[in-house]
């Protein structure tokens, strides 16, 4: 794909310290594209970079401040899923993800902004699909956690807007996305596959999609380029689906280790979960979470530019270089 650019506007990135966006602006950088990357905070890798502006609390930043020009939102700032005591707790999560989205829309649109691309989850549609059955564009939503609750209303926030005021909205469901820089749950089973850990993970049978960070940027580039999608939220994903038991066999290549996998029963793997606390990481290991991107390919051209084993290839090596 070329130049990440709607007719030759500015586009703004929220959450561009994040994981996602960081890649999506380097990108727009090397493309030579004018952007604007908004952050709360400066990191010291980015006070050199004239892109990046620290807007502070993005639940009190008086938008029209870096609106002029920009053609195109590509919004990812978010409170993204958390664990904890407190981590169902609603009020952070209706104020990152459905208050902020309500102020910024509404300024896009005052300020004549054509297009909105919206960074959700696959988590609107539920915790688990049905084995042989992925979610697709148009299935009913059903959030089960604070944050996808969130993400959900923040969804209706904005198509609310596109009606009354004209706004062009892209919304896309992501699945776990991975790459270089990778956090949270995927980096602690990098890390446990990298340290020759047995893993009782052999004997459970699911699907998952997973979405590469380089994957992922051509996504957004290629909803800010297509013709308008009008509808359902677009689920996006790699190429392929995999199963627990085959990521952490591919990881282990990946990293040029031996997998260590026996088999538990999953019954007692969610049991002893549930027990010590866990139960959200074990379902995450144990059931299925399988989307299908046709829609979103059929009306934008995409098609994901990595392959699965390439993009876990470029996590190891970020791995061994950064991290190890």
């Amino acid at each position: 794909m070329g130049v990440a650019q709607p007719r030759g506007g500015k586009v703004l990135v929220t959450g561009a310290g994040g994981f996602i966006g960081r890649a999506f602006c380097a990108h727009l950088a090397k493309a030579g594209a004018p952007h604007v990357a908004a952050v709360r905070a400066l990191a010291p890798e980015d006070a050199k970079r004239p892109a990046y502006v620290a807007l502070g609390d993005f639940a009190a930043v008086d938008w029209h401040e870096v609106l002029g020009g920009v053609e195109a939102v590509v919004h990812l700032a978010g409170r993204a899923h958390r664990i904890g005591p407190d981590a169902d707790a609603p009020t952070p999560y209706v104020v990152a993800n459905v208050h902020v989205t309500r102020r910024l829309a509404d300024a896009a649109a005052r300020a004549g902004v054509r297009r909105i691309v919206f960074a959700s989850t696959v988590k609107v549609y539920g915790e688990a699909s049905e084995p042989g059955r992925p979610f697709r564009a148009g299935d009913p939503s059903a959030p089960q956690d604070a944050y996808a609750r969130s993400k959900a209303e923040a969804e209706n926030v904005l198509r609310e807007i596109a009606a009354a005021r004209g706004i062009e909205t892209v919304i896309l469901r992501l699945p776990l996305t991975y790459g270089p820089g990778v956090k949270g749950n995927f980096v602690t089973l990098l890390a446990s596959v990298a340290a020759k850990r047995r893993l009782p993970l052999a004997g459970i049978v699911n699907r998952r999609s997973l979405l590469y960070v380089g994957n992922a940027v051509t996504a957004i580039e290629a909803a800010l380029k297509a013709p308008a999608p009008r509808g359902d939220a677009l689920p996006i994903a790699d190429a392929e689906t995999i199963s627990t038991p085959e990521l952490v066999v591919k990881l282990a290549r990946a990293l040029s280790v031996e997998p260590r996998l026996f088999a538990l029963p999953p019954s007692f793997l969610r049991g002893a979960a549930t027990i010590i606390g866990r139960r959200g990481d074990a379902a995450r290991l144990l059931d299925s979470l399988e989307v299908d991107a046709l829609r979103f390919r059929g009306l934008t051209g995409w098609a994901p530019p990595f392959t699965l084993d390439q993009g876990l290839l470029a996590t190891a090596a970020w791995w061994h270089k950064h991290v190890r």
